[in-house]
């Protein structure tokens, strides 16, 4: 009678040990969805945030891109005036020096600019009146240097080199939206998956997003990143 109590009794005992089981099963999963859904919550602000920082670091980028193409165009500009004016002084000088008014062309000398000047006192040593090869005028020479023309050259790079660095935030920026949106799609599967009362169904939602998860929080961690500048007393007022 004992053992016909036991055998009786023994069912219920393991349904409820199950039922524990698969109590605490569902729990773990509860426990590892609410763990996804708050690392892809801090992931998405992070993106957003880094998105944002090179979205303006862009636009930066660009302003002073154009700001350097518009320096190095009047640089470029009056250096062309100068030497213009230098070129026009020279020939002036040339036909006094034919018409030997040396007194004359010694005030021409006097209107080059310094750059042009040194050129000129090298081209004179090269004696070209005599020598059939020496170079046609000064501008030939290697000792001409143009400051402003020079400047223009530099800003010019610099505006390139800005412009480059420019398309790159842009880039940097769109690879933050992407990640954005595989979050987002993490998000989608994460509460599918709390949809469905199938614990197999479930759990295989939950690993495929925990894997898009960790496929882009690894590409994340390989871009560059903006770092949160500290606001100064002096702009708050």
């Amino acid at each position: 009678m004992a053992e016909k109590l036991n055998v009786e009794t023994a069912p219920p005992h393991n349904g409820s040990e199950a039922r524990a089981r698969a109590s605490f099963h569902a729990e773990i999963l509860e426990i590892i969805e609410a763990i996804v859904l708050s690392v892809i919550a801090v992931a998405t602000a992070w993106n957003g945030f880094q998105a944002a920082k090179w979205d303006g670091r862009q636009g930066y980028l660009y302003g002073t891109a154009t700001r350097l193409r518009v320096e190095a165009a009047v640089a470029s500009a009056e250096g062309g005036q100068r030497r213009i004016m230098d070129v026009t002084t020279f020939n002036s000088w040339i036909k006094e020096k034919e018409s030997k008014d040396e007194r004359t062309a010694a005030q021409y000398v006097h209107r080059f600019s310094p750059e042009y000047r040194i050129a000129f006192d090298a081209w004179l040593k090269t004696e070209p009146f005599r020598t059939p090869g020496a170079p046609p005028g000064p501008l030939f020479m290697p000792d001409y240097h143009s400051p402003l023309l020079e400047e223009a050259a530099r800003l010019n790079q610099e505006a390139t080199a800005a412009f480059a660095a420019g398309t790159e935030a842009r880039v940097i920026a769109e690879q933050y939206v992407r990640a954005s949106v595989l979050l987002a799609v993490v998000i989608f599967l994460v509460a599918l998956a709390q949809r469905f009362k199938i614990r197999r169904v479930r759990i295989g939602l939950v690993l495929v997003a925990s894997t898009v998860m960790v496929y882009a929080l690894v590409n994340m961690a390989s871009w560059p990143r903006l770092q949160i500048e500290p606001v100064s007393q002096s702009s708050m007022h």
